[in-house]
């Protein structure tokens, strides 16, 4: 049975690691735009910043737990992209908007450095694994500050264009499933974050049901699937920014 339930989590996992790492990448083609003009527009480094630090914490937090390899792959995919991304948003940003993200950049990480230390010289065993879960599991319920802005959004204005339907989804079959992994292998601090992400790609499902119709269907916002929304902080700043309607209609064409 116990030999059972550890192939059931495995095959999960697996899955798992293929949808987060969909929507870890989701932004890919809008950065390679930001790169093709040199220019990072008006979009905010905050939400990629965050994404990084909590990336960082839940793969050090697969590395410290027994049989947490399928954490640990995700996140470090996930660790990578969002590097992958400061990186661009570095290289064209402006020279203030630059070093405004690089010194958020360098606190974070004296941040994790410092915690990271501390609690592998400072702790052990399960204390210290049970640290490292809380602290994950806080920041990754606190990323979720973005669905509820984009969410608000739409009840506001009565539009889904600015929540895509393709990444809605993403959300919400990610975090199904890493849900019902966390349930599989007993994993409360992976399973509070991930089910409130559930429970918000579920609402946002809901939303495009109620609104859909409502939404008008010429819009001077290019609608794609993944590129209206900056994942992670899935809001630090109105959702991480979107192109300006003026800049999608020169910069985008129709996917």
């Amino acid at each position: 049975m116990r030999m059972r339930n550890e192939s059931i989590a495995f095959i999960i996992g697996v899955i798992g690691n293929v949808t987060a790492t969909l929507v870890y990448a989701s932004p890919t083609v809008t950065f390679y735009r930001i790169a093709k003009k040199k220019d990072s527009g008006s979009f905010s480094p905050i939400p990629y910043i965050t994404c990084l630090l909590s990336t960082s914490l839940w793969t050090y937090y697969g590395v410290i737990k027994p049989n947490g390899f399928l954490i640990a792959s995700t996140c470090s995919i996930g660790m990578l992209l969002q590097a992958f991304y400061i990186a661009i948003y570095i290289a064209y940003a402006t020279v203030p908007k630059r070093m405004r993200a690089i010194k958020l950049l360098v606190i974070s990480w004296i941040a994790f450095i410092a915690f990271l230390l501390s609690t592998l010289f400072g702790s052990s065993g399960d204390k210290r694994l049970t640290i490292i879960g809380y602290i994950c599991a806080i920041t990754s319920i606190i990323s979720y500050a973005s669905p509820l802005s984009i969410m608000r959004k739409v009840i506001a204005t009565k539009s889904v264009e600015y929540m895509p339907l393709l990444l809605s989804l993403s959300i919400f079959v990610n975090g199904g499933t890493w849900v019902a992994y966390s349930f599989i292998v007993k994993d409360a601090f992976l399973g509070v974050p991930t089910g409130t992400g559930w429970l918000l790609g579920t609402l946002q499902l809901l939303l495009y049901v109620c609104y859909y119709e409502r939404t008008p269907k010429k819009s001077n916002v290019v609608k794609t699937s993944f590129e209206t929304i900056n994942i992670c902080t899935e809001g630090q700043e109105e959702l991480g920014q979107t192109f300006k309607p003026e800049e999608a209609r020169r910069q985008t064409e129709p996917c």
